[in-house]
């Protein structure tokens, strides 16, 4: 089949699957900034979004997308670097045209994917998973989303790790935006440049939505405020 053994049709794959995530990512964050108002209405989503048929449903998709935009990525990787052969070796100077994300998504890739498994462990393990077999979390409440918050980013090691894994998802996602609109076709001569601003302006507001639950939890404690 075409999408799996053609190089543009891989590129499709990794464009839809990416888009995907995106519009995932988008709602992961609008659940986040929810925290910096009210903690009880934080868990009150973490326990509609807790282990039942429909959020074990949604996690099993949304892992079947990360794994294949992950897998697809790495393929795609290495269909490049064949392609190139030892000319890769001889380039010593990045093209003017050429983003700097787009040279190094591997690195970024790696950065990203064990940024996510650090997230996995500090939240879905300790909820989810705990939850679904009858493992005790550290909290003792699985649906105790706000809680998790607090005490991972009260820690300056996790603030770091998480800050860096979020600059790798926005040098990821403002070229990747652009890139999976015009793989998908949906560019021309105008809309080209217009994906890359729309592009950029998207991740960089998502990525900050983020940013600021982290930041905001990480000084919560210096701030005096109360739990």
């Amino acid at each position: 089949m075409w999408l799996f053994n053609s190089s543009i049709g891989r590129k499709v794959v990794m464009s839809v699957t990416g888009v995907a995530l995106i519009l995932f990512l988008t709602f992961h964050m609008s659940m986040n900034i929810v925290a910096l108002f009210s903690g009880d209405a934080y868990n009150m989503i973490c326990e509609f979004l807790g282990a039942n048929w429909y959020a074990v449903v949604a996690t099993l998709g949304l892992a079947a997308l990360a794994v294949s935009h992950i897998v697809y990525a790495f393929l795609l990787t290495m269909q490049n670097r064949r392609a190139r052969g030892a000319e890769r070796y001889a380039v010593t100077a990045r093209p003017a045209k050429v983003e700097w994300a787009s040279q190094n998504m591997l690195v970024l890739g790696i950065i990203i994917v064990l940024g996510l498994l650090l997230h996995l462990f500090n939240f879905w393990y300790n909820m989810m998973f705990a939850e679904l077999f009858h493992i005790a979390d550290p909290l003792g409440n699985p649906a105790d989303g706000y809680g998790y918050i607090k005490e991972t980013f009260a820690n300056p090691v996790y603030v770091v790790l998480y800050v860096v894994w979020l600059v790798a998802i926005w040098f990821h996602l403002s070229h990747g935006f652009w890139s999976a609109m015009h793989t998908l076709g949906w560019n021309g001569k105008v809309w080209f440049c217009r994906w890359k601003v729309i592009g950029i302006a998207y991740s960089t507001l998502l990525i900050l939505g983020f940013l600021v639950v982290v930041l905001y939890f990480a000084i919560r404690p210096c701030l005096g405020c109360c739990a």
